[in-house]
C-alpha cells in the first residue's frame, strides 16, 4: 500500500522507497547533474524549472485566471483555479522550493488536481524568494496576499466562501505563519489549513534528517542550504514565524490536513507538528506516505504515489469544505 490514512497516530514501521520513486532516481542520478547545495540560486531555479516539461499537464478547470496582488512596494503574481460553477471553498495555497526556487508553472498541474478533485478555488501565489527575499519577506508576502484574497473573493468568485489556506513544503512553512498570523491579528478566519510534508523547525539532526534512505531530490545539504538562503541568522530561523514547532501555544489554529513522506528529511518535524497541534487541541487529519519521497505528490504522471496522496488530501478538503459550507 502507498499511502495510509493515520488521524490520530503515527505508524512507526519503516518501509522501503518504492520501485518508481526508486527508478526515478536512477534517472537523475544517470543525469549527473550539480547537486542543489553547489549551486547557486539561479542554477537552482533554472534547475527547478525543469521539471515543468516532465509533469502531466493537470485537469482541466472551469477557469484559469492570472492575478496581480499588490503587497507593500511590489506586487505577486498569483492564478486563480476555478473547478466549476459552484466552488465548495477558496484554498490559498503557497508552492514549495525552499524559499528559493518554484512557482506558477511548476505548480500549476498539482493545483488543477485539487481543484478539480476536492471541487474548491485555488489561488496559487508566487511569493518573493530568497535570498534576495529574506526572511520574514516572504512571511509578509504570504500573509499580505492572504488578506487580499481574502477581501476580494467576492469581487473574484461573486460568492463568499469558507477559506483555507495551505502549501507544501516551504509554501507549507509559510501557510503555518498565516495561521498564527491570522490567531495573533483576528482578521482572517481560516476553516482548516493543508500542511504538505511542511517544514517547522531549523534543526537537522533529527533521526529523518540523517538517515541514509532519504537522502534523495531534497536531502540533508540542501536544507542546509535553502535555510542559509533563508534565514542565515540564528535569530531569524529560531523566530515561530519561521520554525513554528517552537510557537509555544498552537491551540485555537485551525482544523489541519497534514502529509509526510515516509523517506523525507523533514519527516519527523512534520509529524512532530502534527502531534503538537494534537496536543493543543487541534483537529488532525494525518498521511504518511509509505514509501514516498519529499516532493512525491506534485509528481504527477510520474510517481503513482502522487495520485494516491492526492486522493487523500482531495477527500479530505472536499470535507472540510462542505461542513464549514454548513
Amino acid at each position: 500500500m502507498l499511502w495510509q490514512r493515520a488521524p490520530s497516530w503515527t505508524e512507526t514501521a519503516i518501509m522501503s522507497l518504492d520501485h518508481e520513486t526508486r527508478a526515478f532516481m536512477d534517472k537523475i542520478a544517470a543525469a549527473s547533474s550539480k547537486p542543489r547545495h553547489l549551486m547557486t540560486p539561479d542554477e537552482a531555479r533554472a534547475a527547478f524549472a525543469r521539471i515543468s516539461t516532465i509533469l502531466f499537464a493537470g485537469a482541466n478547470v472551469r477557469d484559469a485566471i492570472s492575478l496581480t496582488i499588490p503587497v507593500g512596494n511590489g506586487t505577486l503574481r498569483a492564478r486563480l483555479y476555478v473547478p466549476n460553477q459552484h466552488p465548495a471553498a477558496l484554498l490559498i495555497y503557497f508552492h514549495g522550493g525552499g524559499w528559493v526556487v518554484g512557482g506558477i508553472e511548476e505548480f500549476d498541474p498539482l493545483c488543477r488536481e485539487i481543484a478539480t478533485g476536492a471541487g474548491v478555488v485555488v489561488a496559487l501565489v508566487e511569493y518573493r524568494k530568497a535570498p534576495e527575499h529574506p526572511f520574514p519577506g516572504p512571511v509578509q508576502d504570504a500573509w499580505q496576499a492572504t488578506k487580499w484574497l481574502a477581501a476580494k473573493q467576492v469581487e473574484l468568485l461573486s460568492a463568499e466562501l469558507p477559506l483555507l489556506v495551505g502549501g507544501d513544503s516551504a509554501g507549507a512553512n509559510l501557510a503555518i505563519a498565516t495561521t498564527l498570523l491570522a490567531r495573533q491579528e483576528r482578521t482572517v478566519m481560516f476553516a482548516g489549513q493543508l500542511l504538505v510534508y511542511p517544514v517547522t523547525d531549523c534543526r537537522f539532526d533529527r533521526p529523518s534528517y540523517v538517515d541514509p534512505e532519504n537522502q534523495l531530490l531534497t536531502n540533508r545539504d540542501a536544507m542546509k542550504w535553502y535555510w542559509k538562503q533563508y534565514a542565515p541568522e540564528d535569530a531569524a530561523r529560531y523566530s515561530t514565524m519561521a520554525s513554528p514547532l517552537r510557537e509555544p501555544d498552537l491551540s485555537g489554529l485551525p482544523e489541519a490536513i497534514v502529509v509526510t513522506a515516509e523517506h523525507d528529511v523533514l519527516r519527523d518535524e512534520g509529524e512532530a507538528y502534527v502531534q503538537r497541534l494534537q496536543q493543543a487541541g487541534v483537529p488532525v487529519h494525518h498521511l504518511r506516505a509509505a514509501g514516498q519521497m519529499h516532493g512525491f505528490l506534485m509528481m504527477i504522471g510520474i510517481l503513482p504515489g502522487s495520485r494516491h496522496g492526492l486522493g487523500f488530501v482531495c477527500n479530505q478538503l472536499s470535507r472540510l469544505a462542505m461542513r464549514s459550507r454548513g
